[in-house]
């Protein structure tokens, strides 16, 4: 049987015992603005908080995470604190703030200049500039600070997120020794020969070794950490166990898949208003009944293979004219990280390449490709994923990628094929879709072609082989496996 939320639950209550839970995570899972003289919320587009809400709900601990919203502090306490989800509170939310400088430095500088881009090896060269590190570690010991003074000198389980906090851990057992730390790193981990050029790394690693136990997606990238550690730090890694013993402490090294919350997904696909809001959004972007809708749904990040893709239709309509007039792709493009200057050419060359493919096949009545350059909360996407005949997810490099197995849960009727990058964490799991080398456009071309002329039923024999899967091993599984292990060290 899948684990569920009341399985969690019954979890929580027989491990936490008096121990406090509290998540840790840069983008907080709410965020309140003014609009028209109102304040009102919204979630942002992150897979991380979409994935760890329906867990914080469940474990009504207490989440900390950087507060970004222009209204976020009139609806909070003179803490930062308030009462999340704002429509049926569950948990408690901190808001750390920042200025403008520490979120230049800290996010847009070391987070995403220098370790996203070292991390994904995605041949974007990372940039590592001093007064970036000086801010990123100042983030991380406001952090500290700020969990600290919730924490107390109490015990505690800390589940800290992703690469925005390499430091934190230590950080935060200097301040309080009875606590349990859990990091889990959301991105991929590069080889050993690749994170050597990074001028900080004995003080990353010694940070992430603060944690009692460390997770990734996969093995590989455990295995990756653990070669890190061994070439750079005077450690003593057991391969055989997978943990690594470094100044008389031990931190485990676990792979953890994470997923979603697939019964909540498959619930709303499945639901008499899905069904009218699917109808509705063909409608909407002029895709009439005898055509097929191909998608797309990503951050607007250069990691995420959208050139590629883009080029792969262009080949795929110069192949096969037969499809022009009956394939629509839309392309939903969630900007992000704006101020950043590979992030701007990145959205102006799919702005120049989307115009080039509608300029070059398009007719007075047929576009395409629809670009909706966007962000939409969940039940739009479930309606897109649901009216979709394929979706691609054509990552040069990913931890995981929710957006594959969201599409995965929306396939109620076992109608779509996912074309999938082999180099994401989901490919793994999910080996039944059409995998594909994201660097290879006549590659993707052809998977297309193979997506839509697939028979019927192979494509169910797939789709439900793939739903099973993200059923069993789903955000709840994810969460119980991490705390179990954490409970055992108490």
């Amino acid at each position: 049987m899948p684990e569920t939320a009341r399985t969690l639950r019954s979890l929580i209550r027989a491990k936490l015992g008096d121990h406090k839970f509290v998540t840790v995570s840069n983008r907080e899972p709410y965020v309140h603005v003014r609009q028209d003289g109102k304040v009102s919320w919204s979630r942002p587009a992150s897979g991380l908080t979409v994935a760890l809400d329906p867990l914080m709900q469940v474990c009504r601990g207490l989440w900390v995470a950087h507060g970004s919203g222009a209204a976020d502090w009139e609806v909070s306490d003179a803490s930062g604190r308030v009462q999340v989800p704002p429509d049926r509170p569950a948990y408690t939310l901190k808001r750390i703030r920042l200025t403008e400088e520490q979120e230049r430095l800290y996010y847009d500088g070391f987070a995403n200049s220098a370790l996203w881009p070292l991390c994904h090896v995605a041949y974007q060269r990372p940039a590592f500039l001093q007064e970036h590190w000086d801010g990123y570690r100042q983030v991380n010991e406001l952090f500290a600070d700020r969990i600290a003074e919730e924490l107390g000198n109490r015990p505690a389980f800390v589940f800290v997120q992703d690469y925005h906090f390499a430091l934190l851990p230590k950080m935060l057992r200097e301040r309080n020794p009875k606590a349990l730390i859990a990091h889990f790193w959301h991105i991929p981990w590069p080889n050993a020969e690749v994170f050597r050029i990074c001028p900080w790394k004995q003080e990353i690693l010694e940070g992430m070794l603060g944690s009692n136990i460390l997770g990734f997606h996969i093995r590989n990238h455990c295995l990756n950490f653990i070669e890190t550690v061994d070439r750079e730090l005077e450690a003593r890694p057991d391969r055989e166990l997978t943990a690594i013993v470094y100044q008389g402490r031990t931190t485990r090294i676990r792979a953890f898949p994470i997923s979603i919350d697939f019964d909540n997904i498959s619930e709303q696909a499945a639901s008499w208003k899905m069904r009218k809001a699917s109808a509705a959004l063909r409608s909407a972007y002029h895709v009439k009944p005898d055509q097929w809708l191909g998608l797309g749904v990503d951050r607007l990040d250069y990691t995420k293979g959208i050139p590629e893709r883009l080029h792969a239709l262009d080949l795929f309509f110069e192949r096969h004219p037969q499809y022009h007039g009956r394939l629509v792709f839309v392309q939903v493009g969630v900007p992000t990280r704006v101020h950043l200057e590979e992030y701007r050419m990145l959205s102006e060359h799919v702005d120049r390449k989307v115009e080039e493919i509608n300029s070059k096949y398009g007719t007075e009545n047929w576009k395409p490709v629809v670009y909706l350059r966007a962000q939409f909360e969940l039940p739009v996407l479930i309606a897109l994923y649901r009216q979709a005949r394929f979706l691609i997810v054509s990552s040069l490099h990913d931890g995981m990628n929710l957006v594959a197995k969201e599409y995965v849960a929306s396939q109620t009727e076992g109608g779509g094929v996912l074309i999938l990058s082999r180099f994401t964490g989901a490919a793994r799991e999910l080996s039944d879709a059409l995998l594909i080398n994201p660097y290879s456009p006549d590659e993707i071309a052809e998977k297309i072609r193979e997506a839509l002329e697939m028979d019927s039923d192979e494509v169910c024999r797939r789709m439900t082989k793939m739903r099973e899967r993200v059923r069993e091993n789903n955000i709840y599984k994810w969460a119980g496996s991490i705390l179990k292990k954490l409970s055992r060290l108490t």
